[in-house]
């Protein structure tokens, strides 16, 4: 592997243009969401195409992704040129408010790995603080844009930390979205909470919640991530 590109069984992710790399929690999203019934599908904030990849090769669906960053969309577009999958996958160079506006269609599933840290301390690099931090999208707006964009039948899912999805679950509630699934991934068994993918629907329902664990305590790789990333990664 490379840090200017990224390797998988049918595709590359190259990302020498882009703040944002791929990393193991993005590579869950793009595994987990179920899309193999999926006719219409929006990645909002697309970064390099990693997710519109990922789920173009499970599916047969068509595939708008969104992203405001230039740079990243440029990227995103050279790598579903390059893919398999391009004549299936459009990226559009927007933001997704503006996107929204123009729209005339709904989506089965939407998929977002959002910016988040709204609180942190902001990075110099003006590109990272796009893809990290919340001024260019707020969770509400995430929910609203969402909730206009998504199928009556439709999912919405989005991984987020646990402070910040707990926030777009108050937000989602308002346009009557409610969480009917819950991956809890964790570093490790007995280890830190890294990220929430959590999916949304219109008709309220009881929650399933379940654990993904990335690594065993001896180091190695779970059977659980094994299964979920062997169609993607090279190495499993």
């Amino acid at each position: 592997m490379s840090n200017s590109y990224f390797q998988f069984k049918q595709f590359r992710i190259q990302q020498d243009k882009t703040a944002m790399k791929v990393c193991t929690d993005s590579c869950i999203l793009g595994a987990y969401v179920r899309v193999a019934q999926a006719k219409q599908i929006l990645d909002i904030g697309t970064g390099t195409g990693l997710l519109a990849l990922m789920v173009a090769q499970r599916s047969q669906a068509q595939i708008d992704a969104v992203e405001i960053d230039k740079a990243a969309a440029e990227q995103a577009t050279e790598n579903v040129a390059d893919s398999p999958f391009a004549d299936r996958i459009r990226v559009h160079s927007s933001s997704i408010q503006a996107y929204s506006v123009r729209c005339r269609k709904k989506y089965d599933v939407v998929i977002s790995n959002p910016p988040f840290f709204s609180n942190h301390l902001k990075r110099k690099e003006f590109s990272q603080n796009v893809a990290l931090h919340s001024e260019s999208l707020q969770l509400s707006e995430l929910a609203i844009i969402t909730s206009y964009l998504l199928e009556k039948e439709g999912s919405f899912i989005v991984m987020l930390p646990v402070h910040e999805t707990n926030l777009l679950e108050a937000a989602a509630e308002e346009v009557n979205l409610y969480p009917y699934e819950k991956l809890h991934i964790l570093e490790k068994y007995k280890g830190r909470q890294l990220r929430i993918i959590t999916s949304f629907a219109f008709n309220p329902q009881p929650c399933v919640e379940r654990t993904l664990y990335i690594k065993t305590l001896e180091g190695t790789y779970t059977p659980d991530f094994v299964s979920l990333l062997q169609p993607y990664y090279l190495y499993m």
